[in-house]
């Protein structure tokens, strides 16, 4: 298993970083392919619907946790 690394994002025009896996970050990739948007787009809609007690890194984990388990 891959340490999480710093991956750069920008959301509402202001950078920012996220700590994320070498899976999580492919797939987290993959389904922005999928769904038709930019990988900045999908993490912008993530972080407006996250809990605000969860980081970002966290909430995109579920995001794409959620997504694997709903299309099997």
């Amino acid at each position: 298993m891959s340490r999480p690394v710093k991956r750069s994002l920008t959301l509402k025009g202001h950078r920012t970083s996220v700590s994320l896996e070498d899976d999580f970050w492919r797939a987290f990739k993959e389904i922005a392919t999928q769904e038709g948007k930019p990988i900045n787009a999908l993490a912008a809609e993530i972080d407006a619907t996250r809990d605000l007690d969860a980081g970002l890194a966290s909430a995109i984990r579920l995001y794409v946790l959620r997504h694997f388990m709903n299309t099997r």
